[in-house]
């Protein structure tokens, strides 16, 4: 009798054929993608491992033993060759190994109702799976080992300049000081006691999203203040608060009434700032106010200790900083980052809605008395000779570069530092003037009492891959020689990190031109070179075939092929229309809006970074007017998001631009570049050299279709928000899509300590002291952009009695 007559005869075939079919199912997808993967001049192995499945699937079906060894042979040839790809890089391994692996577990179960195999048979060949497994297990629970090297060992006179650090009891700006160190020199909770901290206290800012939260574009990202006896912070649409920063019992709150069409691509308010007025009298109206820019393009002024609008200031406490911009359509120019103000000049930038049009508000630069609110001078780059408002009939040039992040400030120099982002359409160039091409993607130091540069320094040569700078620089004291110099660390998009010199901006570590492509749409356009930081880079090397990702062999067969059709030479490949294009690092950074932390006594900075990139193609004009790409505020009904969107209409400019952020496949979501996908690391200030390097961020709330996994495996994830390094040798840091908030030993990068929030943590956290106790503070109010979920709850921490 034949085998497949016998298995039937024993009732034994359902089992086969669903094996063996789907083996055959399976290998039918590989066999395809396999010849076009093939063809295109990627990897063989999806051919032939398809070709062996379908022949393993077909003879299983019929209850061939042979099925079965055809596919324990094609298991050991895939582990090999996920070895030779891959070696031990237990990420790297997962759609290698995992998803052939759970198949060989069918085939063995089945291995009884084959004729010939016996039951100790199958037991022995399944032992020696077992065996394989555990050991690949070993190897994937090694994922990413960090390099873990000693802190410096640094005199803390010759790196801290005093008037740099942060007031131990207070957090009186946004990176703790305008010097933007996010470094705290309290030191009650340390290594040794910081497992047990707990919650102090929870507010509620009640500032919540009206309708479904999951169609909401709220992000707060807040960073409260601390001065005095007081906490002050805003919510995601500009209501300023003000609590106990002992109990979080709520003092005062002022609502600007920020209407929701004024919404860009996030109601965020990152923070407000605080200024006292010189020689005022303690108890008089506004000595003490709380600044604030709102999302509608109103610089709001009001009483600290009441919460009453400074009537003093502009009209009824309020300037609008749109004044002789032209025409301002709701949701293009907004403010979501908190003014600095050095020598009494609040100097405000604000952000353009980004990819809308050329023809977009302008950019410019602006600075205001802090006691009146008067317009001290305002900076356009196109018209340098203006020094206030346009002449009648004019405005201020129209698509220029904005400054809608965090600047820092030297109080004793007199200037502010401007991270400038890149014109109004940031993936075509052509239409750009001198100016623009000047002062993109560049840091700009402005004389406050002018309103002029100073100098500036450019990181991107004619920008098309929208890496504006999104971080604050941050002001140290550096290293050099016998002394020290004053100087500014500047984080970018693209990993690199430079030292400057912050009186002139010359660079103290040599800048590298390198050969940059010259290809794209727009060829001549682009620079022969682009400089690179030989200080350090959190970049990671160019991509390649073999990075590619997924659950399973097929979705990393599919990232396989968009990795093969699409055009990548590397960092700063210019935009394509013909066919997609990879930007890698995407404009996620690196580095974004968090920025970094330096510890000046210990010397050592902290990065937190995001390591993926971005899958785009421009779009010609008439395919984006059919797609309904039209800018916010267009007739036709343009509603587009703006920046972040998968197509942003860039109106003026002759294509549309689509990106896909983090490069994810449409079905599961998932990221085609594998893990980590961000990560944090410690850097010897004197030196550049990495200290300790790990993937930050677990797989608890991330999984396909946006599925929580709830492992609580270190997979590195995106993340938003900004870390605080204090005394006590601790590193504090949320940001990332896991919900938690984190304490991190900084000698060892080493997590000690976590509590779930209730909602995204995409903010930076701070530190302050009253009534002898350090509390911790962190924003849970989650990202719309970064899916993690949205919240109104401002949360305190602090040692037990």
């Amino acid at each position: 009798m034949h085998d497949e007559t016998i298995t039937r005869a024993r009732g034994y075939s359902i089992p086969l054929l669903i094996v063996g079919g789907l083996l055959a199912l399976i290998g039918a997808v590989l066999v395809v993608g396999g010849v076009w993967l093939a063809a295109i001049g990627g990897s063989l192995y999806y051919f032939l491992a398809g070709v062996g499945l379908v022949g393993s699937g077909a003879l299983l079906a019929r209850g061939r033993s042979l099925g079965a060894w055809i596919y324990v042979t094609i298991w050991v040839l895939t582990v090999i060759w996920a070895l030779w790809e891959a070696g031990l890089n237990g990420w790297a391994l997962i759609p290698r190994v995992v998803g052939p692996s759970v198949l060989l577990v069918l085939v063995l179960l089945v291995l009884p109702i084959l004729r010939g195999w016996r039951w100790r048979t199958a037991l022995s060949a399944a032992a020696g799976v077992i065996l394989l497994l555990v050991i690949s297990g070993f190897a994937i629970s090694r994922i990413n080992e960090p390099n873990i090297g000693a802190l410096p060992r640094v005199n803390a006179s010759t790196v801290a300049d005093p008037s740099l650090l942060t007031p131990g009891t207070d957090w009186p700006a946004y990176g703790g000081s305008y010097a933007a160190q996010r470094y705290s020199s309290l030191n009650q909770i340390t290594s040794a006691n910081v497992s047990g901290l707990k919650r102090a206290w929870l507010y509620n800012t009640g500032d919540m999203p009206k309708g479904n939260s999951k169609d909401s574009k709220y992000g707060a990202e807040t960073t409260p203040l601390k001065v005095g006896d007081t906490l002050y912070l805003c919510s995601a649409m500009n209501i300023i608060i003000a609590l106990d920063p002992a109990t979080g019992k709520q003092r005062w709150r002022f609502d600007p009434q920020v209407s929701d069409k004024w919404i860009p691509y996030t109601a965020a308010c990152r923070g407000v700032a605080y200024y006292a007025t010189p020689g005022a009298a303690a108890n008089s109206e506004c000595a003490a106010r709380i600044i604030e820019g709102t999302l509608d393009g109103r610089l709001v002024a009001v009483d600290a200790r009441t919460g009453r609008p400074c009537s003093g200031f502009g009209v009824r406490g309020q300037v609008d900083i749109k004044r002789g911009m032209g025409e301002v359509y709701p949701g293009m120019v907004s403010m979501t980052s908190p003014p600095t103000i050095v020598q009494g000049v609040i100097v405000t930038g604000h952000q353009v809605l980004d990819g809308q049009k050329l023809s977009a508000p302008s950019g410019v630069l602006q600075g205001f008395d802090a006691i009146t609110g008067a317009k001290r001078w305002a900076w356009d780059m196109v018209h340098p000779a203006w020094t206030g408002d346009p002449p009648a009939g004019q405005e201020y040039a129209r698509g220029t570069p904005n400054m809608w992040t965090i600047a820092s400030g030297d109080e004793a120099l007199g200037l502010v530092y401007m991270p400038m982002g890149n014109s109004s359409v940031d993936y075509w160039s052509s239409s750009r003037g001198p100016e623009q091409k000047a002062f993109s993607t560049s840091l700009v130091a402005i004389d406050v009492n002018t309103g002029r540069p100073r100098w500036k320094f450019q990181t991107v040569r004619n920008d098309v891959w929208d890496y504006d700078l999104g971080a604050q620089a941050t002001l140290v004291d550096f290293p050099s020689g016998g002394g020290t110099v004053p100087a500014l660390i500047l984080p970018t998009k693209q990993g690199d990190m430079y030292i400057l010199d912050r009186r002139t901006g010359q660079p103290l570590f040599p800048v590298q031109d390198s050969p940059a492509p010259r290809t794209g749409v727009e060829p001549e356009q682009r620079s022969p070179t682009q400089p690179f930081s030989s200080y350090h880079t959190l970049a990671k090397e160019t991509l390649t075939e073999r990075d590619m990702w997924g659950m399973s062999p097929i979705d990393q067969m599919i990232c396989r092929i968009q990795f093969r059709n699409a055009e990548y030479r590397g960092m700063y490949t210019p935009p394509t229309t013909e066919r997609r294009f990879i930007q890698y690092p995407g404009y996620n950074g690196g580095t974004d809006w968090g920025g970094i932390a330096v510890d000046p006594v210990r010397g050592v900075i902290v990065a937190n970074y995001n390591d993926m990139p971005n899958y785009n193609r421009l779009i010609p004009r008439e395919q984006a007017n059919d797609k309904k790409a039209f800018p916010r505020g267009d007739p036709r009904g343009g509603s587009m998001g703006g920046g972040h969107g998968s197509l942003d209409p860039q109106a003026g400019a002759p294509y549309a631009i689509s990106v896909n952020p983090g490069w994810r496949l449409p079905l599961t979501g998932l990221l085609c570049k594998q893990p980590p996908y961000g990560g944090i690391r410690a850097i010897d200030m004197r030196t550049g050299r990495t200290i300790w390097d790990r993937p930050f961020g677990t797989a608890r709330q991330n999984g396909p279709r946006g599925i929580p996994s709830m492992l609580p495996v270190t997979i590195g994830t995106p993340n938003n928000g900004g870390s605080v390094v204090t005394a006590g040798g601790l590193l504090f840091i949320a940001a990332a899509t896991d919900d938690l908030i984190r304490a991190i030993d900084l000698r060892t990068g080493k997590t000690i300590w976590q509590d779930v929030l209730p909602a995204g943590g995409q903010a930076t956290p701070m530190t302050y002291e009253v009534n002898g106790k350090q509390y911790l503070v962190i924003m849970a109010g989650g990202h719309h952009f970064m899916e993690t979920p949205i919240g109104d709850a401002v949360i305190a921490y602090a040692l037990p009695d």
